[in-house]
């Protein structure tokens, strides 16, 4: 069956939010995101269940930051919208929390604006920009109308790194973010990792990947720890994202993922 996509979208090219909408269970994705997300489940199992507890993080980290009091999110590479969003787990404990989502996909907009509502005593925004450009996305005007800079913000940097190669300096996309929050403000960060698997395993996922169009770049944990500069890690660190204050969905998680949360000094 043919499968169609909206003006300006190229359903034969895949896209890193709609291969991770296909590992979630999301029906957003084109044939395209279906092989490329199949080709990597069989080269290393258990990278779907992977990006299921890294989902689980985000929403564990959200409601941490609640608990500290944050109400204001700037969340960067929103993704396919699907269960446990950013803004649903703020806005269920706080109804009053405002969220703006960025993501580089017209078709991950087309979905945001017409799926992610907000509490009538909160607020949501969708920026189309690229994080890479950064001014582009602090300077906006729905940023600016939607979270006050003289308030902590949650700043959600989660699984989006990765797609940023080293040539565009990811660790200075992160500072010039980071700059832009007053003190008291949190990063949220997790990001791929072959740490924790055993050599075989990290072998075959760079092999089955290295021919992608999508690009990942799995990073280890100094340089991921280093994305903290500026931040005091709170418990328990930088770990990987199963066991961040919680128990694991799965048994025996695989850990593909570093994930961490650390607040502004």
């Amino acid at each position: 069956m043919s499968e169609t996509a909206p003006r300006g979208i190229n359903p034969a090219i895949p896209h890193s939010a709609r291969v991770y909408d296909y590992w979630l269970g999301g029906k957003d994705n084109f044939a395209a995101d279906r092989d490329v997300a199949e080709q990597t489940m069989a080269a290393v199992p258990g990278i779907r269940e992977s990006a299921r507890d890294n989902r689980a993080f985000l929403g564990r980290a959200v409601q941490f930051l609640i608990d500290q009091g944050v109400r204001q999110f700037l969340d960067l590479g929103t993704g396919i919208p699907t269960q446990g969003n950013t803004h649903e787990v703020a806005q269920a404990a706080a109804p009053e929390a405002r969220v703006v989502y960025v993501d580089n996909d017209p078709i991950v907009m087309t979905h945001a604006r017409a799926l992610l509502t907000s509490t009538p005593e909160g607020l949501t925004r969708y920026i189309e920009a690229d994080i890479r450009r950064p001014r582009d996305i602090l300077d906006h005007p729905d940023t600016r109308a939607t979270l006050d800079f003289s308030r902590p913000i949650g700043l959600m940097m989660v699984a989006i790194l990765m797609h940023v190669p080293d040539e565009d300096d990811p660790a200075a996309l992160v500072r010039a973010f980071a700059g832009a929050l007053p003190p008291g403000s949190f990063l949220v960060l997790s990001h791929l990792t072959l740490d924790f698997l055993p050599e075989e395993h990290a072998r075959r996922y760079l092999a089955a990947t290295k021919d992608q169009a999508m690009r990942r770049t799995p990073r280890g944990g100094r340089e991921v720890a280093a994305y903290f500069d500026g931040f005091e890690l709170v418990e328990p660190g930088l770990v990987d994202a199963p066991h961040w204050r919680d128990e694991p969905l799965f048994d025996d998680p695989p850990a593909w993922m570093y994930a961490g949360v650390g607040r502004k000094a």
